[in-house]
Formats: structure tokens, C-alpha cells, sequence
């Protein structure tokens, strides 16, 4: 049998009409069958590509002139758009992105979950797709002498030059990380040299109540001494008065991670408040609190839409987190229970049910493919069961216990559509059935979608 060779070789330059889009947003065109995937790329674009890498069943390429540009794209308003990577569809109009996320949802659930015959939703995008990010964690460096800050360049720990702004953050963010950067670099901080592991300033993150405009910001140190620290905490909050937390985290380790275990207050309160919707939440230095509230609420009404409760359910949310999905369903429901791994979030979700006033929650720190059939076993049955678990989907331990409690509904809230539709052809197979699906952007300019599915017991069960 004679092997067939690539119909490319390596370095070649080639014209290449693009008919589709990757879920990642790079555009795929084919030469005699064989597909070519070509970063910042649309469909309907003819262009001039070089080879840049040959598999033996596709090849990447790079773009280098569009002869035939599509109607779709635009200019990316970003100045580092190319070197960042933070953000991949800034090429492409808001139209765009939100009708290829809706796509990218419907191929998984075809290919893996075998589900073509259910509506998926046009994506419930923004007004205005920018400046909605709350939080921003920044990397510190050094630079002809000067502190600098900035994203790392793409694949690598590179800081990019000349980058102050962020126009996907809070416009309040990036003058709080300009601020501290200065005001550190004048008082001679040193910032923290990942390869001889020394130095002290790692990172700076701020975090801002959308809805209030309180401030926290977070010195990330690989030191448990922070030198001048009460010159920059003291000029910080004489200067920028909605800043309400200064907070110092210690990470001593040699790794990635941002944050470490220890965080000490160095001035103000432990906490800032923001709301979505009638519900306000406490916010500490390392919660897990969603960075676009505006999205965050129109994602939980639909979850709220499709748990579909008239008063005397009992509900059970698994994955709590902070009980920000808890807390919504709770103003429905008879009684949420909610389950979290993490003991912090679970004390933030305790907390913030007092804050609101709301007594018909209970929160658990556990497993929750362990604690749930304890919960069996007890006597609970619940009417609906809500999981948003992390990007890897549920354990299938969960989705057993779920199957197994049998709610008449399941509320599935996912930010990776893959795992998804993985976890809802167990669901599908375990007596249910996967009546809709509304993809909702939460991260306008990348391809991140999120996802509600509502999941119903079949009659014959």
C-alpha cells in the first residue's frame, strides 16, 4: 500500500479559500480534502497562507494576505490584539462571535451526545461587548530599570511592552494596576524574577463591584514582608477613595499559580460587596465570583427559567461555590441545599445568605458525588438538582447519584460545551431527556460560551 503524502509540504506559500471555523475561531480551508487551520482566518476569505506545520491528516498555517476579505471582520481596537492572546475573535464582528458559539454548541451535542433534534438558542450576547471584566490579575516585571506590568505574550512569560490598558477589563482596574505600579516602582519595590525565584512583587490583581464601584486590590508577593507597605497602602487609599480592601497574598512557591494559601488584610475591610440582580454578595480576595455580572444574570434567570419552581420544590446545587446560583433559586424554591468542595466558598455562601436574608439554604462542605447519596440515604428527594461544575464537567460518580435520586429536572449550567454534551448523553442514557439549550457569552472576544441546559425525567421512568 503506497502512502498518500500531505498535499502541502512545510514553508510552502498556497492560496486557500476558507469554508468554516474551529471552535478555538481559526479559519479551515482544504486543499484537495486535506484541511489547513489558519489563526485569525474567516470563512468566505481567500488568502495567501504559508505552510507552518504538516500533519499526516491536517497542517496549521499562518495568514499572510487576504486577497478576498470577508464582510465579517473588523479591526481589532486592541493594539497588542496579536501578541496577547487573552482574547481570540476581536477579527471578527459581535454577530459573529455569537452565532459561531451557538454552532460550536451544536456540533458537540451532535458529534458527542448525539442530540441534533433540540432547539439551542440563539447566544445571549451584550449591548456592549466590552470593558466587562471585574477582575484582572496582572504578572509585575522589570524593564530598563522601571517596574512594568502587562499580560504575558502568547506561549510565553514574557510581560508585552507598552501594554496599559485592557479593553475587555474595568476601565477602574486598569487605573488601579497603573497606580500601584507606580506608586511601587517609585518607593523601590522590586518586582519578582521567576527564574532566580527572587524578588517580591509577583502579581496585582484588582477586583471591582460592578453594581457599587468598591475596589479591592491584592499584592501578590513571594515574601512574607512587603517593603513600604504602609507608604503604598497609605498614598493608595488618600488617593483612589473607592478603594475599600487592600489585601497582601503570599506565595512562596515556584509555580504558576497566582495566588497562594496566606492572605493578610493590610488596610480597609476583608470583603467588597457587589449584586446581581436583588441578591448582593461579599467578595474576599480569593472568592470565586463570576467577572461579568450583567451575563451572570441573564444566565441564572434562564437557569431559573428552566428549574421551572412554584414555591415548594426542594432543590439541590451542586458545585455552590459562593451559593450565587443557591441564592437565586432559593427565592423560589422550598429549600436549597447546596454542596462545594472548597470550605472557604462554602463560608462565603453561609455568609452570604445571612447577608440577604435568605433562611431557606443549607450548604455542606464535601464531595458532592459523596455527599449526595448520603443525602439519599437520609431521605432527600429532591424535585430539581442544578450542577455548574468546573470546565472538566461532573464526575461521573455525580451524574450516577443524580440518575439515581431521580429530580424531575435537571438544570445544567457549563462553561465547556465538550464536556457538556459528554455528561448529558450519561444523562440521556440514565432515563433523561434534553429538552433546550440557551448558550449565553460571558467572555465577549474569546470562544469561551457558556451554556444552560434544562434535562427532564422521561415519563416512563
Amino acid at each position: 500500500m503506497v502512502k498518500q503524502e500531505p498535499p502541502v509540504k512545510k514553508n510552502q506559500t498556497i492560496e486557500l479559500t476558507f469554508e468554516d471555523i474551529t471552535h478555538e475561531g481559526d479559519g479551515v480551508g482544504k486543499i484537495e480534502g486535506y484541511p489547513l487551520f489558519v489563526p485569525y482566518a474567516l470563512p468566505g476569505e481567500k488568502a495567501q497562507v504559508k505552510v507552518i506545520k504538516v500533519k499526516k491528516n491536517f497542517a496549521f498555517g499562518k495568514l499572510l494576505h487576504i486577497d478576498q476579505v470577508s464582510e465579517d471582520r473588523v479591526e481589532p481596537p486592541c493594539d497588542v490584539y496579536i501578541q496577547c492572546g487573552g482574547c481570540q475573535l476581536q477579527h471578527m464582528n459581535y454577530g459573529m462571535q455569537l452565532e459561531m458559539k451557538r454552532n460550536q454548541v451544536k456540533n458537540v451535542l451532535r458529534k458527542i451526545a448525539h442530540i441534533d433534534d433540540i432547539p439551542v438558542h440563539p447566544t445571549i450576547g451584550m449591548d456592549d461587548p466590552w470593558r466587562y471584566r471585574n477582575k484582572v490579575q496582572i504578572p509585575v516585571g522589570h524593564r530598563d530599570g522601571e517596574l512594568i506590568t502587562g499580560f504575558y505574550r502568547k506561549r510565553t512569560h514574557e510581560i508585552i511592552e507598552g501594554m496599559d490598558t485592557c479593553i475587555i477589563t474595568s476601565e477602574i482596574n486598569d487605573r488601579m494596576v497603573e497606580a500601584v505600579r507606580r506608586i511601587a516602582d517609585r518607593l523601590g519595590i522590586s518586582h519578582y524574577d521567576e527564574e532566580k525565584h527572587r524578588g517580591v512583587l509577583r502579581h496585582i490583581m484588582v477586583r471591582t463591584g460592578q453594581a457599587t464601584e468598591e475596589t479591592m486590590i491584592v499584592l501578590v508577593t513571594r515574601t512574607e514582608e512587603l517593603p513600604y507597605a504602609d507608604e503604598l497602602v497609605k498614598e493608595l487609599h488618600e488617593t483612589y477613595p473607592q478603594i475599600k480592601s487592600i489585601v497582601q497574598n503570599i506565595n512562596k512557591q515556584r509555580t504558576n499559580v497566582i495566588l497562594g494559601r496566606k492572605t493578610k488584610l493590610l488596610w480597609g475591610e476583608e470583603y467588597i460587596y457587589d449584586t446581581i440582580g436583588d441578591i448582593k454578595f461579599a467578595i474576599s480576595a480569593k472568592s470565586f465570583y463570576q467577572v461579568n455580572p450583567p451575563q451572570t444574570k441573564k444566565l441564572y434567570d434562564k437557569a431559573l427559567e428552566y428549574a421551572d419552581l412554584s414555591g415548594g420544590e426542594t432543590v439541590i446545587d451542586a458545585y455552590c461555590g459562593i451559593g450565587t446560583i443557591s441564592l437565586f433559586l432559593a427565592q423560589k424554591a422550598k429549600k436549597v441545599y447546596g454542596v462545594e468542595i472548597v470550605p472557604e466558598a462554602i463560608s462565603d455562601a453561609k455568609e452570604n445568605a445571612k447577608l440577604n436574608n435568605i433562611d431557606n439554604t443549607e450548604f455542606v462542605v464535601g464531595e458532592a458525588e459523596k455527599v449526595m447519596p448520603w443525602w439519599t440515604a437520609q431521605g432527600l428527594r429532591p424535585d430539581v438538582i442544578v450542577v455548574d461544575p468546573p470546565r472538566k464537567g461532573c464526575d461521573e460518580a455525580l451524574l450516577e447519584a443524580m440518575i439515581t435520586m431521580k429530580p424531575k429536572k435537571i438544570v445544567y449550567v457549563s462553561c465547556n460545551p465538550s464536556t457538556l454534551a459528554r455528561d448529558l448523553k450519561i444523562l440521556e442514557d440514565g432515563g433523561y431527556e434534553t429538552k433546550q439549550v440557551q448558550p449565553v457569552d460571558m467572555f465577549p472576544q474569546t470562544n469561551h460560551v457558556e451554556c444552560v441546559a434544562e434535562v427532564v425525567l422521561k415519563l416512563s421512568n
